[in-house]
This record gives C-alpha cells, sequence and structure tokens, in this order.
C-alpha cells in the first residue's frame, strides 16, 4: 500500500467515524432543564456535606497525631 492510498483510507475510516458519532448523538436522551438542576443541586449538596465530613476528621485525627507525638518529645 502505497502513501496515497494510505492517505484515503484514513480520510474514509474518520468520515465513517463522524457519521457513526453523529449517528450515535441522535439516540442520546438529553436531561431536561429540570433534572439537570435538581443533579447540579444534589452534587453540590452532597460535595459541601463529604467536604466538611472530611475536614472535621482530618482535624481529629491531626489533633490525636498531635497529642501522640507530644509523648515522645
Amino acid at each position: 500500500m502505497d502513501n496515497m492510498e494510505k492517505e484515503k483510507n484514513i480520510f474514509k475510516r474518520m468520515g465513517a467515524y463522524l457519521r457513526d458519532v453523529r449517528g450515535e448523538m441522535k439516540k442520546v436522551t438529553w436531561p431536561s432543564k429540570n433534572d439537570l438542576t435538581k443533579t447540579t443541586i444534589a452534587v453540590v449538596i452532597i460535595s459541601l456535606f463529604f467536604g466538611v465530613y472530611l475536614f472535621g476528621v482530618d482535624v481529629v485525627f491531626t489533633r490525636i497525631f498531635q497529642h501522640i507525638g507530644g509523648f515522645f518529645r
């Protein structure tokens, strides 16, 4: 296979890929604005909850290890 045939083949494959992508995108069911808003709010609230939770766990463990470290000084 010479260089020109490889170039034509790659463009055919890219065209087929893009046609397949377009076909698959037509099958996608996109969420409604209401669903998107609800899930976004849920993600933000859950992220804040776990952020505060992990901060608390970090503070507790930091104090525990500082206390333990004080025994070895």
